[in-house]
């Protein structure tokens, strides 16, 4: 089979729909919504003033059908502007081109503690039996708890508040 080589201006009509159908479906629904708000109301007023027949109130359009009109379009344009941002975090950023850079450097990567966070360790857990259940068996008291200690070696003393 034959390939086909497409000259710059053949491969740049097709890529106009392709990279202009965000901003027009913007464009159409500015519009639409500035017709059916502004534009109709004033000319259907003008148009019962001129005939000297009894004026009534204009009923925009988009709006019957409980707005449907209006929500078809915020799903569209809010599907497309999230597609968009997506592309743009991927790279996909003026044609293809990297991201602009903000010239600030990039955050430094956290660094990893083993058993804990920052300059703390976890405490060593020391293995305790289970408490006996008081059910059945009289009351009974709770296991002793192990002392923790911090790394600096000082004792960390539990509260005996109740969990919330």
């Amino acid at each position: 089979m034959s390939e086909e080589v497409k000259s710059a201006s053949e491969q740049k009509k097709e890529d106009w729909m392709n990279s202009k159908w965000r901003p027009m479906m913007g464009w159409m629904y500015m519009v639409v919504c500035m017709m059916d708000m502004v534009v109709f109301p004033i000319l259907w007023s003008l148009l019962q003033t001129f005939t000297h027949t009894q004026i009534t109130q204009w009923n925009p359009l988009t709006l019957q059908g409980a707005g449907l009109f209006h929500i078809a379009m915020g799903a569209v344009l809010g599907i497309a502007a999230f597609g968009r941002t997506q592309e743009k975090l991927g790279g996909a950023n003026n044609g293809g081109a990297a991201p602009a850079p903000t010239g600030f450097p990039p955050p430094p990567a956290p660094a990893a503690q083993p058993g804990g966070f920052g300059n703390f360790t976890a405490p060593a857990a020391a293995p305790v039996a289970p408490a006996p259940s008081g059910f059945g068996g009289g009351f009974s008291a709770p296991a002793p708890q192990p002392i923790a200690t911090t790394a600096s070696g000082k004792k960390i003393i539990p509260t005996n508040d109740p969990e919330i």
